[in-house]
């Protein structure tokens, strides 16, 4: 059997949970979720516990419905503040490509990659439909093809940005008044089918050299993203063995670069089966329909969420996504990762450096 204490184990902290009608829980914390409280307290309690990532979903839809959370908070700013509060936890926030500017989205991850001393990453996602067009009117409607080039072009404009610096760039030489050596900045003259970005960029080199780019891979292009670009892919599958298929084809695709790809988990955590099954029992009441994972689905109490984990194999970690998001951390931290003997949350080093991934050569330095 797989040594579950070897997965990478991270959670999607997506508002109060990813079931709609989560807020309406007792344990909710509904009145926090637009405060920093509330995501120190939660994303904190992971961090102590051992959890390797943190996913900080984000988008510019606006949920409908009045008995639904509607409203988000920006992902990146949020971790930012969970920076400051943080140790270990590889922080990971959405930041949608399509109605955004690279420069913008590359200097916010770089900045959280410097404050978090190297535990950055940025998952990329696209824009989809006219209802969010509208919302910035700076362009119509794209089709996915179309989508997926532009998030290649964004990718590569932000690696060449956290290149533009190299590492000894800053040389703080008080003497002669020189705190920059500009000849270890570079322009990076980047022209594409979608952005013309000539650089540098205004932050130095991070810790990681380029924070991590994550993706879920939902369909053929973003697939192709993954394969070619991405250092995290999240994957969904119904059950473990259709994702490690899915895995050994995206590593093949992806070759020598050997992406870790982490398997999205449905999670409905409780003390036991049966508290379980009347928690998701109240959620469809309360929504008026059966729940329908998009992943592999979970429900239950700790000990089976244990032989899940130590069945997983031919993947490099799992997602977890709380249908109820306070209730499931507090489950976890208390009766899952312990048992798991998770390695000591105070370790140091960089997301790259506990992940075993290589820190990028600067392609523009000269020796």
């Amino acid at each position: 059997m797989p040594d579950s204490s070897q997965l990478l184990l991270a959670l999607e902290f997506r508002g109060t949970g990813t079931h709609p009608h989560s807020w309406r829980r007792t344990d909710s914390r509904a009145e926090d979720v637009f405060t920093a409280r509330y995501w120190a307290d939660l994303v904190g309690s992971a961090d102590r516990a051992g959890v390797d990532l943190a996913f900080l979903p984000d988008s510019f839809g606006i949920d409908s419905g009045a008995d639904t959370v509607r409203g988000r908070l920006e992902a990146v700013g949020v971790a930012a503040r969970l920076s400051a509060v943080t140790s270990r936890i590889g922080l990971i926030p959405t930041a949608t490509v399509t109605h955004t500017e690279p420069f913008h989205v590359a200097k916010a991850v770089q900045t959280l990659d410097h404050t978090t001393a190297g535990r950055a990453g940025w998952q990329v996602a696209v824009s989809e439909g006219e209802d969010r067009a509208a919302l910035f009117g700076r362009k119509g409607t794209q089709g996915t093809g179309s989508l997926w080039t532009e998030a290649a072009e964004a990718a590569e404009v932000a690696a060449r940005l956290w290149d533009s610096w190299e590492d000894d760039a800053e040389i703080r030489d008080v003497a002669t008044g020189r705190f920059v050596d500009r000849d270890k900045l570079h322009y990076i003259d980047f022209v594409g089918e979608h952005f013309s970005v000539k650089g540098p960029s205004i932050t130095p080199r991070s810790p990681q050299g380029r924070p991590l780019v994550a993706v879920a891979a939902a369909d053929e292009q973003s697939f192709d993203f993954a394969a070619e670009r991405a250092d995290l892919v999240r994957i969904e599958a119904a059950d473990l063995g259709s994702a490690a298929n899915l895995a050994e084809r995206l590593r093949a695709q992806a070759g020598d670069r050997r992406p870790a790809v982490l398997l999205d988990i449905d999670v409905l955590l409780a003390a036991d089966d049966a508290t379980a099954a009347a928690d998701l029992a109240q959620l469809e009441n309360w929504a008026g329909a059966a729940y329908t994972p998009e992943s592999l689905f979970y429900r239950g109490g700790p000990a089976g969420l244990l032989a899940l984990l130590g069945d997983v194999d031919g993947l490099d970690g799992v997602v977890l996504r709380p249908l109820a998001l306070a209730g499931t951390v507090a489950a976890l931290t208390e009766r899952v990762l312990p048992v798991l003997r998770r390695q000591d949350p105070t370790s140091t080093g960089t997301l790259r450096d506990r992940l075993g991934l290589p820190r990028p050569v600067n392609r523009y330095a000269t020796a």
